[in-house]
């Protein structure tokens, strides 16, 4: 009944908007003769009155990919109960068959298989992957080798031993425009062989997901299970691969986003090769330019990226790039929010020497750089500068002491950093800076998550030592007509720029 409402109120207000024409037509039509009014203008092509043949065309070579892992379980009956002692044994090995995990496609008729490296991964910590089953629309099952995966672009592909099998091609998805119908096929919640049809909602769409974040975004139903199947154009070419979803339920709720063909193939042809795929890596923490930050250095939003951190040894740091610098050109391409500086560096070969350009204290200029070799994910993970993991003093001071020197421009009380407040919250003592020990929670300070524990190393790139440094520097900003500042704050071992409003402008 819910549709049907919705169906009728449609009609009701399809005709009310035509009575509106009728009445006013001459309006209408003068209104769109005025200059700059868009013309509307015929499609050349829609969509068919049925998507059947290409369906039936595309779907063979789909297929469903599950896998069998075998799992650390506790033997013991009584496990987790007051007679846990009595069990006896421990914890043994027993093999579970994971069941519908994810879809493919075959790209050759000896049975090349594409696919999420997600959906061939071991889904439990400590669960191993002893096989994986690759079963065709028409229920054949076949044994799978992995041939070959990448985490980081969340690729792999397999091999099953075939002749003759259906397979489907790569298009150019670099054509893609927003608008286009596509259609979906794959295994979403184990039910197989469905088939989804919508339109390209965004090209280029970033999520956040790493230095390979360029995604098609679509609102035909992806759901779960649909991970690794592919995107098809109306020319029946594989343009994406299913691969995420953006949903508070876990259900499809409009925006799928599927990895673009021109990614996704080099990278394929590699694996399919035996080859490691090798990304380029700079060695630093970066940070989106915001608007807030934007202003609090005086530069436009919408170019470039924030150096947070520096590590050491690496190729940045070899190169004289510095903590704070504003990176907005790398190897001639600039760095804007849908071509972000980790895709455009982990795109260069390493060992490849190119400029960078950057804004450091509002001047220009570039340095060359030998790009280094991306280390593995695990390893970076440890480096997250949006790790948001809180760090509490241990003495029970709630900031209303007499240690506070209360910063009332900011809304916070701070107190220098000692190497005994350093171990406490976590932090090396060489950084320096002062530490928070209250913040007003209706300031600036406690909207932009600064809390307890957190030291302030540095006000618009000045380094503080005492409170009395925090309070100069704030208000010399104030008096040089600035609304913010821009407070590097170390938190453990992650640090980042955040601007904090000025009270009183």
């Amino acid at each position: 009944m819910r549709y049907a409402y919705a169906l009728t109120t449609a009609i009701l207000l399809g005709g009310a908007a035509t009575a509106l024409s009728l009445n006013q037509s001459a309006g209408a039509q003068t209104a769109q003769n005025e200059p700059g009014t868009i013309q509307a203008v015929a499609p050349k092509a829609g969509a068919p009155m049925s998507f059947a043949d290409l369906v039936a065309r595309l779907q063979p070579a789909v297929v469903n990919i599950s896998t069998t892992q075998r799992v650390k379980v506790n033997a013991n009956p009584f496990a987790g109960t007051p007679f846990e002692m009595f069990g006896g044994g421990q914890g043994q090995s027993v093999t579970r068959e994971a069941q519908s995990l994810g879809s493919g496609f075959i790209i050759s008729a000896d049975g090349y298989v594409v696919t999420n490296n997600h959906v061939i991964s071991a889904g439990a910590q400590g669960a191993v992957v002893e096989s994986i089953t690759v079963t065709l629309s028409d229920g054949r099952d076949f044994k799978a080798k992995l041939i070959g995966h990448d985490a980081q672009s969340d690729l792999a592909v397999l091999k099953i031993d075939g002749t003759a099998l259906p397979f489907v091609r790569f298009g150019d998805s670099g054509r893609a425009r927003v608008g286009d119908w596509i259609l979906a096929i794959g295994n979403p919640f184990g039910l197989g062989g469905t088939v989804t049809a919508g339109i390209i909602s965004a090209t280029h769409r970033v999520t956040g997901a790493g230095a390979y974040d360029r995604f098609i975004q679509t609102d035909a139903s992806i759901n779960r299970g649909n991970s690794g199947g592919p995107m098809f154009d109306l020319n029946g070419n594989v343009i994406g691969i299913n691969s995420q979803i953006l949903s508070p339920t876990g259900g499809n709720v409009g925006i799928g986003f599927a990895i673009p063909a021109e990614e996704a193939k080099p990278i394929i042809d590699k694996l399919m090769k035996g080859q490691t795929i090798a990304r380029g890596y700079l060695g630093i923490g970066m940070q989106d330019l915001t608007k807030d930050l934007a202003a609090g250095f005086g530069l436009p939003s919408d170019r470039g990226t924030l150096v947070a951190r520096v590590e050491p040894g690496q190729p940045a740091e070899k190169a004289g790039i510095r903590q704070g610098d504003v990176i907005v050109k790398v190897n001639g391409r600039d760095v804007t929010p849908e071509q972000t500086l980790s895709y455009i560096v982990a795109n260069v070969t390493p060992g490849t020497r190119i400029p960078v350009e950057l804004i450091r204290d509002g001047k220009r200029q570039t340095v060359t750089v030998t790009v280094g070799t991306r280390p593995p994910e695990e390893q970076l993970a440890q480096f997250d500068p949006n790790d948001q993991d809180g760090a509490q003093g241990d003495d029970g001071d709630d900031g209303s002491s007499a240690a506070t020197a209360p910063t009332a421009l900011l809304g916070i009380g701070v107190t220098p950093l000692t190497p005994q407040i350093a171990r406490s919250i976590g932090v090396d003592p060489s950084i320096g800076g002062v530490v928070i020990l209250g913040v007003n929670p209706s300031s600036d300070a406690a909207g932009k998550g600064l809390q307890r524990g957190d030291v302030i190393v540095s006000v618009n790139q000045q380094p503080v030592r005492t409170a009395a440094e925090l309070s100069r520097a704030v208000a010399a900003a104030k008096a040089a007509g600035r609304k913010q500042v821009v407070l590097f704050v170390q938190r453990r071992n992650q640090g980042n720029y955040i601007p904090v409003g000025i009270a009183g402008n």
